[in-house]
């Protein structure tokens, strides 16, 4: 959770203001802060969107909502850079910044390529800054599947957008590095971090609480990162979000032969939807998965909908 003290130093001009309004309460619970110039300030939370006005209350009405000003953005990106933009250029060619606390705000403006190749982006219209919110402990009953006799093998997490998967993944990744009493031994983990959401990496640190056995490489594209990994760190785990393009495939067959577990997510409704995906579909019906774990957000964000066995066998659910 936040604190208006830790966070209100990433906001400039009039957004500041309005932010110290908030209640408290309501601010440990934001997910999402949506800044676009002339348009309503928008928070979201818990699927639920709030327009806030100038005085920090939630306004009844769109016109009562605040405008934010292209100096609030400038002076908001000021301040959370820490008034060294450059030191973020890379960051923000990609289209985001991960500052302190492990926040990441997502910027869009004018890109500028060279050579087919995007260079940076200017004119910066919008920022959607993401909260990052740690859950310990929410990945105890899942680890009960992805664990036999203390060993971890390849795991697999399945679910819609925004329903808590790097969550789930982030705590995974803690106490599998960390080892559980009783359940197994902790282990050497290699996280590929290309959007800086898992350890939300702030100057090369982790803000995020990832375990004492795990190392990161952040910003860097899953593909090259997992074979890094394995050349530089020998992990016993490898993990990763959201595997999707063919060379991500390609380096986790050669994860996979090397005889490193792995532990990644991948967006779905269902295992029958994923299951018609090419080579993601290949993988699972070979059975190199032990465990595939559906989330949903039938009754509340992060609800395990159900678990599979590597034999496709729901052992969890229905």
């Amino acid at each position: 959770m936040i604190t208006k003290s830790s966070f209100l130093q990433n906001f400039g001009g009039n957004l500041q203001q309005i932010i110290a309004l908030l209640e408290e309460n309501f601010l440990k619970e934001i997910e999402e802060i949506r800044i676009r110039i002339n348009k309503p300030l928008l928070l979201s939370c818990k699927k639920k969107e709030y327009f806030i006005k100038r005085d920090g209350k939630i306004a009844q009405k769109i016109e009562e909502a605040y405008l934010p000003s292209s100096e609030d953005i400038r002076h908001t990106l000021e301040k959370a850079s820490r008034y060294s933009m450059y030191a973020f250029s890379e960051e923000i060619k990609n289209g985001f910044l991960t500052i302190e606390g492990g926040h990441r705000i997502g910027v869009v403006g004018k890109v500028v390529t060279e050579n087919g190749v995007i260079k940076s982006i200017q004119n910066i219209s919008a920022l959607n800054i993401r909260i990052s919110h740690e859950i310990k402990g929410c990945a105890n009953f899942v680890l009960q599947y992805a664990v036999k006799n203390g060993i971890f093998y390849h795991t697999l997490l399945v679910s819609p957008p925004a329903c808590g998967k790097t969550t789930l993944l982030r705590d995974m990744v803690r106490q599998l590095s960390n080892g559980k009493k009783g359940l197994f031994l902790g282990q050497t983990v290699g996280v590929v971090d290309e959007r800086g959401e898992i350890a939300g990496c702030y100057q090369g640190i982790a803000q995020n609480d990832i375990g004492i056995r795990t190392d990161v490489l952040d910003c860097c594209p899953k593909a090259e990162g997992m074979l890094i990994l394995v050349r530089s760190m020998s992990p016993r785990i490898v993990a990763v979000d959201e595997i999707g393009k063919k060379e991500d495939f390609v380096a986790i067959e050669s994860i996979v032969n090397a005889g490193i577990q792995l532990l990644c997510t991948v967006h779905g409704n269902d295992l029958e939807e994923v299951k018609k995906r090419k080579i993601l579909g290949e993988m699972i019906t070979s059975g190199i998965f032990h465990t595939i774990i559906v989330l949903s957000d039938r009754q509340k964000i992060g609800e395990i909908a159900c678990i599979y066995n590597q034999n496709l066998k729901m052992v969890y659910g229905g």
